[in-house]
């Protein structure tokens, strides 16, 4: 096959050269307005033609060699005191996988432990290219499944006004859990 990137022959996707030159990650940070830092390996830009893929067939793959890149390798590098339980936003299958599932288990290390099907939205509205009003006014409602630990970190895709992130960190601290941080593939906020 041929690299998606500079359409050299690969046996991947993004070739590893492409993999190198333009997913090496860098970090960017922002607060909620709960306090909660939420981490970003990408500027949304950077990427953005990459996420696009994520409800087709391709986006399996690409998301896997995104979560390799950087959630994978940050994995490797964070070593706490204590076990931490990464949860993904709305791990539900569409389009025949989940992309935020794909996200979380790149964090399985000795460190972190990855749990699935904790955090399910019961509103289903797409929140694509909509207002940061549309998001407030059309909340995810999430339902919060009984996790057994303390330490977490919620796992999303992308960060636009941070509503998603903010709603589930939210319930989350009501059940007085501590959210270490949240880590998303991309921030729109980043120019």
């Amino acid at each position: 096959m041929k690299c998606l990137l500079c359409s050299e022959y690969s046996l991947v996707h993004i070739c590893k050269t492409c993999q190198k030159t333009f997913l090496t990650p860098s970090l960017y940070k922002r607060k909620l307005s709960n306090g909660v830092e939420v981490i970003s390996f990408y500027k949304y830009q950077e990427i953005k033609d990459l996420l696009f893929t994520k409800h087709t067939d391709l986006g399996f793959y690409i998301y896997t060699l995104l979560a390799q890149n950087s959630f994978q390798k940050f994995a490797q590098e964070f070593k706490p005191d204590f076990q931490v339980l990464s949860l993904p936003i709305d791990d539900t299958i569409k389009s025949g996988y989940s992309h935020t599932a794909i996200l979380n288990k790149a964090l399985k290390s000795t460190y972190i432990k990855p749990l699935y099907n904790k955090i399910r939205a019961k509103n289903n509205h797409s929140y694509s290219g909509t207002s940061k009003a549309f998001r407030l006014q059309n909340p995810r409602n999430f339902e919060i499944k009984k996790v057994k630990g303390n330490h977490l970190v919620l796992v999303d895709d992308i960060v636009t006004t941070g509503a998603t992130l903010l709603e589930a960190s939210n319930l989350l601290l009501k059940q007085k859990k501590e959210v270490l941080f949240c880590l998303t593939l991309a921030d729109v906020s980043f120019k």
